[in-house]
């Protein structure tokens, strides 16, 4: 029994001893981090009052917030930078169109023009190729038709029958015919080929395409019509000294 009274007040006693041991080794512990938290050029005072670490509150809204306007501006200026290169590309497509258009206008008209051009020139050598391939034979009978082709041309009116009527009243026929002894021939500008036309008058009256030799057949007898036309109206009017 005595050893157990014993041994219990040795327990207490240990266990008093090793309390006060432990808060001796933890007040040197506190202590010692106090130093050596201190810089070395700082004031070496300690303070029973432990730092309190500052609080730090922050917030990530804000952030993305800014984040998020500055992602729209950049897609608001990329959208309004493709709208204007958009626009460009039309108004340059458009512009090419139109000049195309233009191009391709003035090209079908200058096809047109040289085709009308390549049509008139067919048809007037179709139409001297057809004068030229008609003949007259070297005759009365010629000579009137020819200068009636010709009288056509130019819009002069006169007929077979009446040209044929004069002819034979003045000159019989006879291309080299001159009248010496009239009015005319006695001021010196006799009456002269079929027809009986003097000088100035067949000068005056001379039809172009044809001859200037007033002895000519077709020649006198053009121009001769051609003077009747604006006198009488026509050759066909005529039945008498002229």
């Amino acid at each position: 029994m005595p050893k157990n009274i014993f041994s219990r007040g040795r327990s207490r006693t240990l266990t008093r001893h090793h309390k006060i041991a432990m808060a001796g080794v933890a007040t040197l512990g506190a202590a010692a981090i106090g130093f050596s938290a201190v810089p070395s050029g700082a004031s070496t005072k300690t303070t029973t009052e432990a730092a309190q670490p500052a609080a730090v509150a922050f917030s990530t809204e804000q952030i993305k917030d800014v984040k998020a306007s500055v992602t729209d501006q950049m897609a608001g200026a990329t959208v309004k930078a493709q709208q204007i290169a958009a626009k460009k590309k039309a108004e340059a497509e458009a512009a090419a169109k139109k000049k195309a258009a233009a191009e391709a206008a003035k090209k079908k008209a200058e096809a047109a023009r040289k085709a009308k051009e390549a049509a008139s020139r067919d048809a007037k050598r179709a139409q001297v190729k057809k004068a030229a391939a008609k003949s007259y034979p070297n005759n009365l009978d010629g000579w009137i038709r020819e200068s009636l082709d010709i009288l056509k041309k130019h819009d002069i009116p006169a007929s077979y029958d009446g040209i044929h009527r004069n002819i034979m009243r003045e000159s019989s026929g006879n291309p080299k015919a001159i009248n010496n002894w009239d009015i005319n021939a006695i001021n010196g500008v006799p009456s002269k080929g079929l027809l009986q036309v003097i000088p100035p008058t067949f000068k005056a009256y001379h039809v172009p395409g044809t001859s200037w030799d007033i002895y000519n057949p077709v020649a006198n007898i053009t121009a001769a019509c051609n003077y009747a036309a604006d006198k009488y109206g026509s050759m066909d009017n005529v039945f008498g000294a002229y």
